[in-house]
């Protein structure tokens, strides 16, 4: 974490609100929650509970990435939620600007994931002692030295996106972890999370929100 956090201070962008759950659309740069110290203590989910002050946390975006974010707004809501993240019931769908011109359409990238402890927070492939990771990837287009591809993890490790795409050899642009050269030189990491897939803690229906890229 750079010493210089400077979160944006546009207005909290709502997405969707009910009596048990609240969809937002983080910007970059934000914190979802806060970190160590008081330098870090504005956050998102500091900034939604000002506002709905039940809210709670389910799951969390990285600082850099923006978009579509959940809160429960009871605690049967967050109970609900969080079973559905973790038995991979819901369904995420992200946009990324990444460095190259992709060869292949679509394809997966199965390769475990654990923390570079020495390097913390970055996290990379261990294949002894890495949890699995799963990312299906499908590019929307390639042209100009980059794609635009749709990500769809299957599994919720941290950083996963981030370190299957370098992997690829298509480092998402403008990532301070694991860009470098001219494909860091970006004035924000390009990934967004577009789309939350999920089943209403009330009554089980399925809902799907939103959000556009906005890069």
């Amino acid at each position: 974490m750079s010493q210089e956090y400077a979160p944006p201070q546009e207005p909290l962008v709502i997405l969707h609100d009910d009596h048990e759950v609240l969809l937002v659309d983080k910007p970059s740069g934000l914190l979802s929650v806060p970190g160590k110290g008081a330098h870090l203590a504005d956050c998102l989910i500091a900034r939604v509970q000002a506002v709905f002050p039940t809210a709670l946390l389910v799951h969390r975006l990285d600082r850099d990435t923006s978009g579509v974010m959940i809160f429960a707004l009871t605690p049967h809501a967050q109970r609900h939620l969080g079973l559905q993240f973790e038995k991979r019931q819901t369904k995420k769908v992200y946009v990324a600007r990444v460095w190259g011109e992709m060869a292949e359409k679509t394809g997966t990238v199965d390769l475990p994931l654990c923390v570079d402890w020495p390097n913390r927070p970055k996290q990379h492939v261990d294949h002894e002692n890495g949890k699995p990771a799963q990312t299906d990837w499908r590019v929307v287009r390639a042209r100009d030295g980059e794609s635009r591809v749709r990500l769809m993890p299957r599994t919720g490790r941290s950083h996963q996106l981030r370190v299957h795409m370098m992997e690829l050899g298509h480092p998402i642009l403008g990532d301070p972890f694991y860009a470098t050269g001219p494909a860091r030189d970006h004035p924000r990491l390009m990934l967004h999370s577009e789309s939350l897939q999920f089943r209403h803690p009330d009554g089980g229906a399925g809902l799907k929100i939103s959000a556009k890229a906005p890069f």
